[in-house]
């Protein structure tokens, strides 16, 4: 399974809803950064997705977006193919 990288803050309700649909597709470890808690982070982020919103979600390259793109890519049934090996 890819590496699948999150960034996200500690009280943000779509990260939450983000990561238990990637645990519900078998997803057992996630790489969170809390742009709460490192400011540095938050602008990694937005230099390397264009977005302030998070989360901000890659399934090993590939940048996902936030919660809503990730569940369209559930409903599209494409987010199980994306976390194959």
């Amino acid at each position: 399974m890819p590496k699948v990288t999150m960034y996200s803050t500690r009280v943000c309700p779509y990260c939450v809803r983000a990561e238990q649909l990637l645990k519900s597709k078998g997803v057992t470890d996630i790489d969170k950064i809390l742009v709460d808690e490192h400011p540095e982070k938050r602008v990694e982020m937005m230099t390397r997705t264009g977005r302030r919103t998070v989360p901000q979600i890659y399934i090993g390259d590939t940048h996902v977006g936030g919660f809503d793109d990730l569940s369209a890519l559930d409903r599209e049934g494409k987010l199980v193919p994306l976390l194959a090996p």
